[in-house]
């Protein structure tokens, strides 16, 4: 099947003509990455996990004590939508909001034990998960060139 016809079938049977998008950088980066994001989602349901909260556990583990501020702006994402992640995260035991010794205004975050626990087991999975992408792309060297490539872009 090809991607129109892929693109047909899920509108239904409207036939939508998408030929004047088809090089367009952006519509293709949109749909690798809710294709992708579908996909993680099908792998970590199980797990109750969503693509955020993943970012947010794996990130902690190298930047304990960072500054809630630090870690929302580093994975882009605006501060009053990460507040209710830390929170979800907070109430499940798997990361923790310190004071700050510096300035008592400022959170500082924590990975729990409970959440490096939870980690180690998501990692497999989202080891498999990479592998697939990898296979897709067709290798390690695809991969180094696509992230090349969109490093570029936001860099």
């Amino acid at each position: 099947m090809t991607e129109n016809k892929a693109e047909e079938t899920a509108l239904g049977s409207t036939k939508i003509d998408f030929s004047m998008m088809e090089d367009a950088v952006g519509y293709r980066l949109r749909r690798a990455q809710l294709a992708v994001f579908q996909h993680f989602n099908e792998t970590f349901a199980a797990k109750g996990l969503r693509p955020t909260d993943f970012a947010v556990l794996l990130l902690l583990t190298r930047n304990q004590g960072s500054k809630q501020s630090e870690v929302a702006e580093a994975l882009g994402i605006q501060r009053a939508n990460f507040v209710a992640i830390v929170d979800g995260l907070e109430h499940k035991g798997f990361v923790e909001r310190r004071k700050s010794d510096l300035d008592r205004r400022v959170q500082s975050l924590y990975i729990t034990d409970a959440g490096l626990a939870y980690l180690n087991e998501l990692m497999p999975i989202w080891q498999e998960h990479e592998g697939r992408l990898l296979a897709q792309l067709g290798g390690p060297e695809a991969r180094d060139q696509l992230i090349g490539l969109l490093k570029k872009l936001y860099d």
